[in-house]
């Protein structure tokens, strides 16, 4: 059975379509029109390997917000639609990732609960290119809102912005992965003692 999502979001202020295999081999295709947020999501797509999908027009014009937070949103909905009933995951996931002097934890559990706990170094550079540095916790809400699962990002250290930001989706990326893959000892195993997730 694929597990595969697909979902199309249309608004006044942007239009986004993202599809993304969970059991994919990393191939991503991406263009929001905001550079380094597509670096962004490449490295989620090509670490947690996912196939990943994402076209997003949104109105640059004004600033980058709108087209950010809708692919976010969009693509979190989409990861929940290709979970399924989650039958058989091992539904927690965790990774440590350096990058050069920065380093992120992340911790995620696929609840069905969305909840956010999201540190990273203040005083960070606001901007990576067009990229406002203050979005990264809002991408994170939002993917986090639509999937449905509690997520701990933790950086205790980092100076460079780049750094700081890449490997919060590096490990986010491996983290998903590790959580939503098949665990071979649990088939047909829903992993959670309420019955529901």
């Amino acid at each position: 059975m694929s597990r595969v999502g697909r979902v199309e979001r249309t608004t006044k202020e942007t239009s986004v379509v993202v599809e993304i295999d969970l059991d994919g081999t990393g191939k991503v295709d991406v263009a929001t029109g905001v550079g380094f947020y597509d670096h962004m999501l490449d490295q989620l797509g090509r670490h947690g390997l996912f196939d990943l999908t994402v076209k997003t027009e949104g109105d640059l014009h004004i600033d980058s917000h709108h087209t950010i937070e809708d692919t976010a949103l969009a693509l979190g909905n989409a990861f929940k639609q290709a979970l399924g009933d989650k039958v058989g995951i091992y539904r927690f996931g965790n990774c440590t990732v350096p990058l050069d002097e920065s380093l992120a934890q992340v911790t995620v559990d696929l609840s069905g609960r969305p909840y956010l706990v999201h540190t990273e170094p203040e005083n960070m550079a606001p901007m990576i290119g067009e990229y406002d540095t203050t979005m990264t916790r809002h991408i994170l809400e939002s993917f986090v809102a639509q999937a449905q699962i509690a997520l701990h990002v933790h950086v205790p250290y980092g100076r460079n912005a780049h750094h700081i930001v890449e490997c919060q989706f590096k490990a986010l990326a491996r983290a998903l992965r590790y959580a939503s893959e098949r665990d071979p000892r649990a088939a047909g195993i829903l992993p959670s003692t309420k019955g529901a997730l």
